[in-house]
């Protein structure tokens, strides 16, 4: 396996500010563009575990950049080059304090608020009678706040325009963009035989412009069904074939955490962390369709750090 980034400390040249997040470290340079160090750190339930997955940056990087190219014809994005296979330079924009969520079926957290009884989700009321992984009759939105720390919380439209966290012709052209950008999505993973699940998209402004930002369609921030058999199993009430982060979160559940206060994160073995970083490299090859060809990981640090300073030095 190869080295895994968990953590960067850079100084680049015209650097003003450095954010690390759950995974990605962003690097504000003069106040005018962002570089996004995609790490291999992973999270679950707003923890970031000990262990980094080897190559889980570059998966997430290579397959962000591929859908942030194909759906530019549908909205703007932050992305200007990817000068590293774990780096993402951009624009930088003022982000919208909200992610718009959006999914086409009930599972993971939409599931779990259903099975609890609740038949409301972000103000939209969804029927009695639903089964686990059933498809909606279509897509849902269901929006989060934007915490710069712990829990992103469920929001409704109703909610957001009220609290002017967007203003109410803003909002509704994210939610045309969301259902835009799922519909592309949808369409490019059926191509690969899979199904997009659901997924969450961030939005900033620029000059007055609204841009898309940050990652969309990985496996952190989307779910994906294998579409072979997926009717069989929802028939059956068998669990999905997937490609998304939940498999780690149910493993962490099957061995007693879920992100709650005095729980401890289960040991995370070596030939675990091997099957998530195979997991990661599966999904990027099922979704792209094209092979995943590993990083020199020997020194990763170097190696990024040479290539941001080399674009930096081109750029200005």
């Amino acid at each position: 396996m190869g080295n895994a980034l968990t953590k960067t400390d850079f100084q680049f040249p015209g650097q003003q500010s450095v954010y690390h997040g759950k995974v990605r470290d962003v690097y504000n340079i003069n106040d005018e563009m962002l570089i996004m160090v995609v790490t291999d750190r992973i999270s679950a339930f707003d923890v970031v575990l000990p262990r980094g997955i080897p190559y889980k940056g570059q998966v997430l990087n290579q397959i962000a950049g591929k859908f942030l190219d194909a759906t530019g014809d549908i909205v703007p994005n932050w992305k200007v080059a990817s000068p590293d296979p774990n780096v993402t330079v951009g624009l930088m924009c003022e982000p919208y304090k909200v992610e718009m969520v959006i999914r086409g079926y009930l599972t993971g957290h939409a599931w779990r608020e259903y099975q609890a009884g609740k038949r409301s989700l972000c103000g939209v009321m969804l029927p009695d009678g639903m089964v686990e992984n059933q498809q909606f009759d279509e897509p849902i939105i269901t929006p989060t706040t934007k915490a710069d720390e712990g829990h992103d919380e469920d929001i409704s439209r109703d909610e957001i325009i009220a609290q002017r966290l967007v203003g109410r012709a803003e909002y509704e052209m994210l939610e045309d963009y969301t259902r835009k950008l799922f519909q592309r999505g949808t369409e490019m993973a059926a191509e690969k035989g899979l199904i997009l699940v659901d997924t969450k998209y961030e939005f900033g402004k620029k000059d007055g412009k609204i841009y898309l930002i940050d990652e969309i369609h990985t496996p952190d921030s989307s779910r994906y069904f294998y579409a072979d058999g997926y009717r069989e199993r929802l028939n059956k009430g068998e669990s999905q074939k997937q490609l998304s982060k939940e498999f780690v979160r149910q493993w962490l559940i099957s061995n007693g955490f879920q992100g709650k206060t005095g729980q401890a994160v289960p040991d995370m073995s070596e030939a675990f962390v091997k099957s998530v970083s195979d997991r990661y490299i599966e999904l990027f090859e099922n979704i792209t369709g094209d092979r995943f060809v590993k990083s020199d990981t020997s020194q990763i640090q170097q190696r990024i750090e040479a290539a941001v300073n080399k674009f930096l030095i081109n750029r200005y």
